[in-house]
């Protein structure tokens, strides 16, 4: 499994450009690849795709965790180069046009070993690959809690690992049994989840790719 930042608050890899939002692209092996969100600004988004390597044409999917303008406003940009995909939705969210919408609330199974947590308190969902490690959870901005977010993960296994925005998260003691951390984008306290956690936390970026 690979999982590519193209968009993030803060550049990994020089010539890239930051912005406030996010997206990154999930790899898995004999499976869609699939965008996860789209950042907040197409012409930014699609320039450090260019930039990565990453023809939008080869995207198959695009998840989107929540409807903020900085994890959707890229999407039509998007869809005007690559409109041949499946949007998967949260059901508060009405993204343009595609060649096919699918509108998440609970629970549920994408692709073998793909799942999405379902819309968690009527905002936000993550999602959720398993891997020979365990869970890899990429969330959008944790606005549910990262608690609950672990939480409806696990009904799919263990956890190993959690990529994403952290938002206001505090509740250090949570990540204590992952492997991995990546905070990115909103994330109020990377410097503290650092320094609590040297040997989980990855740093995160545009341009940074994370193997598992």
């Amino acid at each position: 499994m690979k999982v590519t930042l193209i968009y993030d608050n803060e550049v990994y890899k020089e010539g890239l450009r930051a912005d406030w939002g996010f997206s990154c692209l999930v790899e898995v092996e004999n499976q869609p690849r699939i965008l996860f969100d789209t950042g907040a600004n197409g012409k930014i988004l699609l320039d450090n795709m260019k930039k990565l390597d990453i023809e939008p044409e080869t995207i198959d999917e695009v998840f989107i965790s929540h409807s903020h303008w900085d994890h959707t406003g890229g999407l039509p940009d998007f869809l005007k180069v690559n409109g041949n995909v499946t949007i998967y939705s949260p059901s508060s969210y009405r993204p343009p046009k595609a060649k096919k919408i699918v509108n998440i609330e609970k629970a549920t199974q994408i692709h073998e070993n793909i799942f999405s947590t379902g819309e968690l308190m009527g905002t936000e969902q993550s999602l959720v690959v398993k891997t020979g490690k365990g869970l890899v959870v990429i969330d959008g901005c944790s606005h549910p809690g990262v608690g609950n977010i672990l939480q409806a993960a696990s009904q799919f296994g263990r956890v190993y690992a959690l990529i994403g925005g952290l938002h206001g998260f505090r509740e250090f003691i949570l990540l204590k049994d992952l492997e991995l951390v990546c905070p990115c984008h909103c994330t109020q306290r990377i410097a503290e989840i650092k320094r609590l956690y040297p040997e989980k936390y990855v740093e995160g970026g545009v341009g940074k790719i994370i193997e598992l």
